[in-house]
């Protein structure tokens, strides 16, 4: 079979977790492959996500590796099995990769958690906000993809359709809902439309004022995918020029940490939405 010239974040992720399952039983990739009646090099491919595998032959590794977690091991064949094209597929060709990893990751998590000091988290932009803060990338982007980008990020909203919804903690400053992007007009529909979001059945959402006593100089922007499993949770950072995961359980580890801290130098829901609605009677 071809190998996949660009592996999905999840593709890669399922073979990533293969993996460490190999590394952990010691045994090679010369060994693994012959299990399935190749070489190195097939084993190379499937763990970077480029050759799709079975479930039946993701068991067969497990068992080989004897990797004892059942739950983990179901979780990744259904990873395996996945053959669905979701919603963001759309806009596959127009938008860079990494936008879609990150719906992906959305529609695949049992909860989520959101942190953002300067900005309304992506997911719960309006239309006219987003516009306003992709309109500020450098180089400029073309109006085609600008408008993607904006209907993009829209989009993601979707995950809050699905049944069960995901579980949604979201922690911002009190700087985002100060800092200007674009009009007052543009800025006051945003804060109205978070005040709403507040009050939806699977958003908490706290907001860490500027008077707050205890904020840790680390804090930086994040979303928190939780998985099926522990083994399974995800981290996307965003930087000014682009955006990575992380995977690696320790560092996942001390991101959720991070956020739980930060969760507790923030205000108690209500507290949180009559800052919201003042900060939005201000403009």
């Amino acid at each position: 079979m071809p190998p996949r010239s660009n592996p999905t974040a999840r593709q890669a992720r399922l073979g990533a977790e293969l993996r460490k399952l190999r590394e952990a039983s010691g045994m090679s990739a010369g060994e693994a492959g012959a299990l399935l009646g190749g070489g190195a090099a097939g084993i190379g491919h499937i763990e970077a996500g480029r050759w799709g595998v079975s479930a039946e032959r993701v068991r067969r590794l497990a068992a080989h590796y004897r990797a004892a977690d059942e739950r983990l091991v179901g979780e990744l064949c259904a990873m395996a099995e996945e053959r669905g094209r979701g919603w963001w597929e759309e806009f596959r060709g127009v938008l860079a990769p990494g936008f879609l990893d990150v719906s992906e990751l959305e529609h695949h998590a049992t909860a989520l958690r959101l942190m953002q000091l300067t900005h309304v988290p992506g997911i719960f932009q309006t239309e006219d906000y987003a516009r306003v803060v992709f309109a500020g990338a450098r180089p400029r982007l073309p109006e085609r993809e600008l408008r993607a980008r904006v209907a993009h990020r829209v989009s993601r909203r979707r995950v809050f359709a699905r049944t069960p919804a995901p579980e949604t903690e979201v922690v911002v400053h009190e700087a985002a809902l100060r800092m200007r992007y674009g009009s007052r007009a543009v800025q006051r529909e945003q804060l109205e439309f978070l005040t709403d979001v507040a009050r939806w059945p699977h958003v908490t959402l706290r907001v860490i004022p500027f008077d707050t006593d205890d904020l840790i100089g680390t804090a930086q922007s994040m979303l928190y995918a939780v998985g099926p499993v522990a083994q399974l949770d995800t981290v996307q950072i965003d930087s000014a020029f682009g955006g990575g995961f992380v995977d690696a359980y320790a560092l996942v580890t001390m991101y959720r940490e991070l956020f739980d801290s930060l969760a507790r130098s923030a205000l108690r829901p209500e507290e949180s939405r009559k800052l919201i609605h003042r900060a939005a009677q201000e403009l």
